[in-house]
């Protein structure tokens, strides 16, 4: 089946909004239009708005790092699902650093999950295994936990969802995965996926790769049968690194 790859760059906590706007306009003029990948910027929650307003009318997506489940209330500090919607159509959830920084559990992504797909909106479900937990020989089972959890009392996977395959260890470390590991990992999920729902569905399904992907190593992910794009994290703020990942995944 053919995916069409689907490139997310994870600015995480970086940049001023004066950096962001420009980071977004250089973007728009190196990436609108470019055919045959899906290109999603995800900024930091304050530069939201800003994102949507230099970005709109183009190809580019905005996408949210993180969302509560709560549709509104007294959270403080927190964005719900409904209010990003008009602004970003994807959201991250599940990222390692939710999970293993701020204590996210799998049950939290499962609510996540819920409220972002009830809200109308796309999302890039983050899934990956620890340093020792992949020496230790435990990655299929961390990876069948997590979808496991994600996914409880769901009756079908979500057509519009992204699944990012992301080692905790290659997380801006630098340690990326090889291209050979990364294609593994990722068919593994897409098994995962068909023994928990169905094998039309998880063939349909996109997956990417995430974990120190640079211009340098990104044609090789794009070589992998099952990987279908990257989440990228500290080469998304480097406009023409950003453009030759992308570029990498055009047909």
């Amino acid at each position: 089946m053919a995916r069409t790859p689907v490139i997310g760059g994870n600015w995480k906590m970086n940049t001023t909004r004066v950096e962001a706007q420009a980071l977004l306009r250089d973007l728009r003029t190196r990436l609108d239009a470019l055919a045959g990948v899906e290109v999603v910027v995800c900024p930091p929650a304050a530069w939201l708005g800003d994102a949507a307003d230099v970005l709109g009318g183009s190809s580019i997506e905005v996408g949210a790092q993180n969302v509560y489940w709560e549709p509104k209330g007294a959270f403080t500090g927190e964005v719900s699902a409904p209010m990003l919607v008009g602004t970003a159509t994807q959201v991250i959830i599940g990222h390692s650093e939710r999970r293993h920084v701020f204590g996210e559990t799998d049950e939290a992504t499962n609510r996540k999950l819920r409220a972002v797909l009830e809200a109308g909106l796309h999302p890039i479900l983050a899934i990956g295994e620890l340093r020792e937990e992949a020496e230790g020989g435990q990655t299929e089972a961390v990876l069948r936990r997590q979808i496991t959890g994600a996914f409880e009392g769901f009756d079908a996977l979500p057509g519009d969802l992204v699944v990012a395959y992301e080692p905790v260890w290659a997380i801006g470390t630098g340690l990326a995965a090889t291209a050979e590991d990364a294609q593994e990992r990722c068919a593994m999920v897409r098994r995962i996926l068909t023994e928990r729902f169905d094998a039309s569905s998880a063939d349909a399904c996109r997956i990417q790769y995430g974990g120190s992907v640079n211009a340098g190593n990104a044609a090789g992910f794009a070589a992998g049968a099952d990987i279908d794009g990257v989440l990228v994290g500290g080469a998304s703020l480097d406009g023409a690194a950003f453009e030759a990942i992308c570029r990498a995944f055009v047909a």
